[in-house]
């Protein structure tokens, strides 16, 4: 029988790849509503999906071990005890996956008493025997084994389970020397590290592959063992029974008596709704279609018949248009499709019709009137065609909801990026979409019509979903700040081409000279940018200390070349950071200049959705990545301008305002005394620590409580703390203690805000907005460590973010109600920067100072500090 007649049996070791997939992806980005960790399922799946899809067996099955106890741990007891306890982010998973596989009518195989490895080399046995094209896909060396002419490994490569390297005899031959049915030898030889079998000392591969080509068999080596001379024969003949014992224990059974043969393991339809069923547990989106088409079934039956058809919109005429939307009741879906920043289609959805049309004057002037007014609007992602409709001259009000937000504050650990993902989640249908790589797709997208109804549906699913303080988050604070941002981004800021220019310039002079100099220190010239040369010079060259290990070797980042210039400085050291900093400097004015458009201006994006806490971020260009106060940051800040037609820049910055809230929501007599009394906080601090009066706290003191007040914010241990100051972690977590003897109601409120989030799920700001921390009931130490310090942080952080927020919109609506022409051009980290007109600073001074002194009601007062000056640099300071 031909090759290309044979059937194909492909048999899959799913611990051994489910646990290699759960290394290969962030445990961090996989993970549902309910807190169920995913990744190692989810990366499994993807491999054995396009496994299948690229080999298409014709007999599938996997195989999954038991537990750790078999008939090799009687015979040894040390086999695999070197294993550490599976991750409990890990556990759960299997049963999980077993579950999946069994809704794919895939085989699923265990037995007591064996392991996954035996059960692969019995099918693999009898399926080579029974005239079947064998394929084993394991990442356990042990069965390489197996391979034969007609059994093919498939091992997963060290970039983890999505690359699979295919071991023939030939290919078994080259990498070691030896065919396969003697890997084993080689094995017991050298020892195998992850099944705890000691070999021979001083014994690697290539000696095991000498003495076995030399004598021809493993038993024939050890019967001669006497002729092995010097220290490695010592060694081998101190090891003979350590040598027979690891052939013994790595020999697969290939007779394990099980209750399917190869030919039950015919490839065999899929449960399409079991299917979609575990899957919407997983919340699984876009691996659905996939497993389907890999699985031989049709990838439109990966969808669920949707509950309701999108209806087929009109498209009336511009009168017809507006009487349409005068007459809608109740929330209407609005997509605005944007070309070139401006409006191109519109479409318009209520819960059973559907109207749009191509965006011309004729429809704007139709249209204005209803999206100027109160109606109530819901859209998706809504900033974008907010900022185009301004454009065309037209201020949107009435904005209910945007659903990508109202997803992103119910989920903000794992936001969902658009709409079709929304569809999937929470319609559990597939939003119509046009595949963006064809030419001419095979499937029409929905039309804007179509999408304003799904919108408008998901936008109800949302609210169900969504507590009534979130909800509250979502209409008081970021729906305003979204409106507000449209106009920041729209304005932008001017920027000097001219200062940045020559900055950059500078910077790269001086990088090539710091560059000189790293040379002439180590005798010759590396790429400094190189994390392979790098660890060559350091750690081989200049023998210093290795530092954290890396999958490419040993970590030279930034920070850990930092810590190793203080404990074993070196000049090569030091000159590497400095250009390091150089070139990131570089790199952050280079992003700028290119983001100046033809206006002179800087137009950053900002994104809402970009944290977990509720703070804005930016990108296109990142304005955020800007150092702060230091020598370098005032240079590239004062490239930040006063543009034309305006008469200054104004700065406004919020004082110590997470200590405050600390203050507030900790309730601690000191904090808010402190606070109320207008001394200086850390000051007042150290006074109450030290036991001195304030005017005899040193520089010293004070930098010790400061990092102290807000390293509690963060959690900051005695470690962390000792670490911070450069001081040993006794003196540390004395200072912690007299700092809680002083402040011993900061010291309740941190316990009891993580008890609380213990039990509740999450935590939750002044204003509601919430933060779930599933990993607060983990088994693993460091997960439930790390989400305790997080949740100490969120709602002193988040609550931050929306006293910020509130701030910054009603700032903004205030300079366009009493219209005025100044105007908030950007807000980094706790600072707001607005340009003023001529002759409007008193106004616009006196509204910044009250609406950010008023942002919240605090058992202390909100403290802000203005600057002026023609760049962001002098107004700053």
């Amino acid at each position: 029988m031909s090759d290309s007649a044979k059937p194909t049996l492909l048999v899959v070791d799913g611990h051994s790849l489910a646990y290699r997939a759960f290394f290969a992806l962030p445990v961090d980005n996989f993970s549902t509503k309910d807190g169920q960790h995913t990744n190692g399922i989810y990366g499994f799946l993807s491999m054995f999906v396009n496994l299948v899809k690229a080999e298409q067996p014709t007999h599938l099955a996997v195989a999954f071990d038991t537990s750790r106890q078999s008939f090799r741990t009687r015979e040894y007891a040390e086999y695999k005890a070197n294993r550490s306890e599976s991750p409990a982010e890990f556990k759960g998973q299997i049963p999980l996956l077993q579950d999946c596989l069994a809704a794919m009518n895939v085989t699923v195989l265990t037995k007591e008493d064996f392991e996954a490895d035996d059960i692969l080399a019995t099918l693999a046995t009898q399926g080579a025997e029974q005239g079947y094209e064998v394929l084993v896909c394991s990442g356990d060396r042990d069965t390489i084994q197996l391979v034969t002419d007609d059994v093919t490994l498939l091992y997963p490569s060290v970039q983890g389970v999505s690359q699979l390297k295919r071991y023939t005899p030939a290919t078994v031959v080259e990498k070691y020397g030896l065919p396969p049915q003697n890997y084993p030898d080689i094995a017991a030889l050298v020892g195998e590290t992850s099944d705890n079998l000691p070999g021979v000392p001083k014994v690697g591969e290539k000696t095991a592959v000498k003495w076995l080509t030399q004598f021809g068999s493993l038993d024939a080596l050890l019967e001669r063992a006497d002729e092995i001379k010097g220290v490695v024969g010592g060694n081998l003949r101190d090891h003979l029974d350590d040598v027979r014992r690891n052939r013994a224990l790595n020999a697969l059974l290939r007779d394990v008596e099980l209750e399917v043969a190869p030919a039950d393991l015919a490839m065999r339809a899929i449960d399409a709704q079991a299917v979609r069923d575990i899957f919407a547990r997983l919340e699984f989106r876009t691996l659905l279609p996939r497993v389907f088409e890999a699985m031989g079934a049709d990838p439109a039956e990966s969808v669920s018949e949707p509950a309701q058809q999108a209806p087929i919109p009109s498209e009336p005429d511009p009168v017809a248009l507006a009487a349409w939307v005068e007459a809608a009741a109740g929330d209407v879906g609005v997509t605005l499709t944007v070309d070139g920043g401006l409006p191109g289609r519109i479409g318009l959805a209520t819960p059973d019709a559907a109207v749009e049309a191509t965006w011309t004057d004729e429809v704007a002037a139709a249209l204005t009137p209803w999206l100027t007014g109160d109606a109530p609007k819901v859209l998706a992602d809504a900033k974008t065609q907010v900022k185009a409709l301004r454009r065309a001259g037209i201020r949107l009000r009435g904005l209910a909801c945007d659903v990508v937000l109202a997803g992103w504050l119910l989920r903000p650990s794992f936001p969902d990026k658009g709409l079709g993902d929304l569809v999937d989640r929470y319609l559990d249908e597939k939003l119509p979409e046009a595949d963006p790589t064809q030419l001419v797709p095979e499937t029409e997208g929905a039309t804007p019509g179509q999408l304003s109804w799904y919108v408008l549906r998901v936008a109800e699913a949302l609210r169900a979903e969504l507590p009534a303080s979130v909800s509250t988050v979502l209409t008081d604070i970021e729906l305003p700040t979204l409106d507000t941002l449209a106009d920041m981004e729209l304005a932008g800021v001017a920027v000097s081409h001219e200062k940045l220019s020559s900055f950059s310039t500078e910077l790269a002079a001086r990088a090539d000279t710091i560059a000189q100099e790293a040379y002439s220190a180590i005798g010759r010239e590396v790429n400094l940018g190189s994390p392979k040369q790098l660890q060559e010079v350091l750690f081989e060259q200049l023998e210093l200390p290795k530092t954290r290990k890396t999958k490419t070797g040993y970590s030279t980042d930034a920070a850990v070349l930092a810590d190793l210039q203080e404990s074993n400085p070196h000049p090569f050291l030091n000159l590497l950071l400095q250009h390091r900093e150089a070139t990131k400097l570089r790199q952050i004015i280079e992003s700028l200049d290119v983001a100046i458009a033809a206006d002179g201006r800087v137009h950053t994006t900002y994104v809402q959705t970009g944290s977990q806490t509720g703070r804005l971020s930016s990108t296109d260009p990142n304005l955020q990545n800007i150092p702060i106060r230091n020598e370098e940051s005032r240079r590239i800040r004062s490239a930040f301008e006063v543009g034309e037609q305006f008469e200054t820049l104004l700065t406004a910055d919020y004082s110590q305002i997470e200590m405050r809230i600390m203050a507030h929501l900790s309730e601690d007599p000191g904090l808010i005394e402190a606070f109320n009394s207008g001394e200086d906080l850390h000051r007042f601090v150290g006074s109450r620590v030290f036991g001195v009066e304030p005017a005899d706290v040193t520089p010293a003191m004070r930098t010790k409580v400061k990092a102290m007040s807000y390293g509690l914010v963060y959690g900051l241990s005695a470690f962390g703390l000792s670490k911070q100051l450069r001081i040993e972690q006794a003196e540390a977590k004395q200072l912690m203690l007299d700092y809680f003897a002083r402040f011993g109601a900061v010291r309740d409120y941190l316990r009891e805000s993580v008890a609380q989030a213990r039990v509740d799920g999450y935590t939750e700001t002044i204003f509601g907005r919430r933060r779930p921390f599933p990993d607060l009931g983990s088994p693993n130490r460091v997960l439930r460590e790390n989400a305790e310090r997080a949740a100490l942080n969120a709602p002193i952080q988040g609550s931050a973010a929306d006293i910020m927020k509130i701030a910054l919109f009603r700032i903004h609506d205030e300079l366009v109600d009493k219209g005025l022409a100044s105007r908030v051009l950007l807000q980094i980290h706790d600072e707001l920067v607005v340009e003023v007109a001529a002759g409007e600073w008193d106004e616009v001074e006196g509204i910044v100072r009250e609406r950010m002194g008023d942002a919240a009601d605090l058992t202390v007062p909100l403290d802000v500090q203005i600057g002026r000056g023609g760049d962001w640099d002098v107004a700053g300071h």
